[in-house]
C-alpha cells in the first residue's frame, strides 16, 4: 500500500515540476516574444530592458542568428532514432542471450552429449559477450565499430545503432534473465504437466511472467540508452549534444548551448521516468 501511495507522489511532483515549467516557459514567450498591441507599459518597459540586456544578445546570438537553434532539434530526432532502434536491437540481443544462459542453468542436469555440448559452446559465448561488453566503455566499442568494423561506411546512424543496441543487449540479458530466474520453479514443472516441451513453457507461460517482472527495468534502460546516445559525436555524427556543441562551436560560447543541451535532457528523463511510474 505504501508503494501505491509513493508511485502516486512522484507522479504528482513530477507532473508538478512539468507543469510549472511549462507554465513559466509559457508565460515568458508571451510576455517577451509574442507582438501585442497597446501592450501596459511595464510590459513595454520589461520587453525593452530583456531585448537590451547581454541575456538577450547571447541568446539571439546562440539560436536565433542563421536558425541555430535547428541543430539541436535535428540532433534530437537523431538521438530518438539512435535511441529507438537500438532498444529494439537490445531487447532482440538480449531475449536470446538471456535465453540460452537460463535453458543452460535450467538443463544442464537433464541433457547428454551432442546436444549438451552445442549449449554449453552457446553458453560459454554468451559469456564471453558479457563480459567484454559489460567490462568495456560504451564510447570505445562505437569507435572501435565506426573505425575498424565499417571504417568503408558512411552511415553513421547504421553504426551507432548497432553500437548501442550490442552494449545495451548485454545489460538487457542480464536483466532478463533475472526475470526469467525469478519465476518459481513451480511454473516449469505445471507447464510439464499441461504437455508443453521446454520451449512451449518458456514461450507462453515463463517468458511472459519474466517481462512483466522486467519492465520498468527495461524502460529504466531506455532512459539510460537516451543519455548514452550523447557520446556518438565521437563519430561525427550530429546527435543532441553534437547539436549543441556545433552550436558552440559557431559563437564560441559554451554556457548557453550546453545548458540548452541539459535542460533537453532533464525534460525527456523526467517526462520518460513518469511514463515508467
Amino acid at each position: 500500500m505504501s508503494g501505491k501511495k509513493t508511485n502516486k507522489s512522484k507522479i504528482r511532483n513530477t507532473l508538478i515540476v512539468t507543469g510549472v515549467i511549462a507554465v513559466a516557459a509559457l508565460a515568458a514567450y508571451i510576455l517577451l516574444f509574442m507582438p501585442m498591441n497597446n501592450v501596459p507599459s511595464w510590459i513595454s518597459n520589461i520587453r525593452d530592458a530583456f531585448y537590451a540586456s547581454a541575456f538577450y544578445s547571447d541568446f539571439e546570438n546562440n539560436f536565433i542568428t542563421d536558425n541555430r537553434y535547428t541543430y539541436l532539434l535535428k540532433g534530437l530526432g537523431v538521438t530518438f532514432e539512435v535511441t529507438f532502434f537500438a532498444v529494439l536491437l537490445g531487447i532482440v540481443l538480449g531475449v536470446i542471450v538471456a535465453l540460452v544462459r537460463s535453458s543452460y542453468d535450467t538443463l544442464k542436469e537433464e541433457l547428454r552429449g551432442f546436444g549438451k555440448g552445442i549449449l554449453y559452446f552457446f553458453y560459454k559465448l554468451c559469456g564471453v559477450y558479457l563480459t567484454v561488453i559489460r567490462g568495456t566503455p560504451v564510447v570505445v566499442q562505437l569507435m572501435i565499430i565506426y573505425f575498424v568494423i565499417f571504417a568503408s561506411s558512411n552511415n553513421k546512424v547504421m553504426v551507432a545503432v548497432l553500437a548501442f543496441g550490442i552494449n545495451s543487449g548485454a545489460y538487457v540479458a542480464e536483466i532478463i534473465r533475472g526475470g526469467i530466474m525469478s519465476i518459481d520453479k513451480g511454473q516449469f514443472e505445471a507447464g510439464r504437466s499441461l504437455g508443453f516441451g521446454y520451449v512451449r513453457t518458456m514461450a507462453f507461460i515463463i517468458i511472459p511472467q519474466a517481462f512483466k517482472t522486467v519492465l520498468p527495468a527495461l524502460a529504466n534502460e531506455f532512459i539510460v540508452l537516451i543519455k548514452e546516445t550523447s557520446v556518438s559525436g565521437y563519430v561525427g555524427l550530429q546527435e543532441l549534444t553534437k547539436g549543441g556543441d556545433i552550436i558552440r562551436s559557431r559563437t564560441y560560447s559554451a554556457l548557453m548551448p550546453l545548458i540548452a543541451v541539459a535542460i533537453i535532457y532533464l525534460v525527456i528523463v523526467m517526462l520518460f521516468s513518469l511514463l515508467v511510474s
